[in-house]
């Protein structure tokens, strides 16, 4: 995208990056969740074709979170430069707002519901604020729980060694790709653990705003960048989340599927915030 930050310059890789690359064992991250398994396959870092955007009208303001145009502005944060977001172009029911809460979670709980991409950060009083995502392609997801156990503003990018293997080109990155707009983490990044270790899933940016509320990518939870840092702001401490296909009892308690994950980077940052 090419966008200008008040510092070093970055390389976009994000549409061509396949982001997991070792299998990870489904039964032993899903099986024991003392919340119950949520059926649904999650993801959402690595780009494969989408369809055109959907030409809308502009959608409607949120008075509770501000007018669309405010949310979704070019603004400057932590030294980048982020460009403002085309909402004409965004399907509205993807814009940030606030929705009476389907989930019947307690306040403070994330809820990702994959068959609509939508996240829920659960409100009290019955709402909801609800964030358009991006999702993984077929074959690549999760289904259950997990916590936010860390988060990092402007994240470093490390691909992790298998993946420089795959692509020669990324050895240039093996110590870490300076954070900026073109990013594969975007401008903010949540990691989600379980028992205590890194899942390899996160909820992250992207510079790829047409890609909300597809299957476009191969395992994380992506957002437009102005949407992330909402949702950052807001995350203070271990949150729960819960994936599921649907909002029904069936949906909620299907069985528990395993699948192949290939990790975007090479670990939680040093720096990253570690929650409690």
């Amino acid at each position: 995208m090419g966008h200008r930050r008040v510092g070093p310059q970055t390389g976009g890789i994000m549409s061509d990056n396949p982001l997991f690359s070792e299998r990870m064992n489904r039964r032993v991250f899903l099986g024991a969740s003392a919340l119950g398994a949520a059926s649904v396959a999650l993801s959402g870092c690595t780009t494969t074709d989408v369809a055109p955007p959907v030409v809308a009208p502009p959608p409607p303001s949120d008075s509770a979170l501000g007018a669309a145009e405010s949310m979704y502005a070019a603004r400057v944060d932590e030294g980048f430069s982020l460009p403002a977001i085309p909402i004409s172009k965004l399907d509205p029911k993807f814009v940030r707002q606030i929705v009476t809460d389907p989930t019947g979670e307690k306040p403070g709980t994330i809820v990702v519901d994959t068959s609509e991409h939508f996240l829920y950060l659960v409100r009290d009083g019955g709402k909801a604020i609800r964030y358009g995502v991006s999702l993984g392609k077929a074959g690549f997801g999760w289904t259950g729980s997990a916590v936010v156990q860390a988060r990092k503003k402007w994240p470093v990018w490390t691909p992790p060694p298998e993946m420089i293997q795959r692509r020669p080109e990324l050895a240039k990155y093996k110590d870490g790709m300076p954070p900026g707009p073109q990013s594969p983490l975007g401008a903010r990044a949540l990691y989600l653990f379980r028992d205590g270790k890194d899942t390899m899933y996160r909820l992250h940016g992207t510079p790829e705003w047409d890609s909300i509320g597809k299957n476009a990518s191969s395992g994380c939870v992506r957002f437009m960048n102005q949407d992330i840092i909402d949702l950052y702001s807001r995350v203070n401490g271990v949150t729960q989340v819960h994936v599921r296909a649907n909002f029904s009892v069936a949906g909620e308690s299907s069985a528990v599927s395993n699948r192949t994950a290939e990790p975007i980077d090479a670990g939680v940052p040093k720096d990253a915030e570690i929650l409690k």
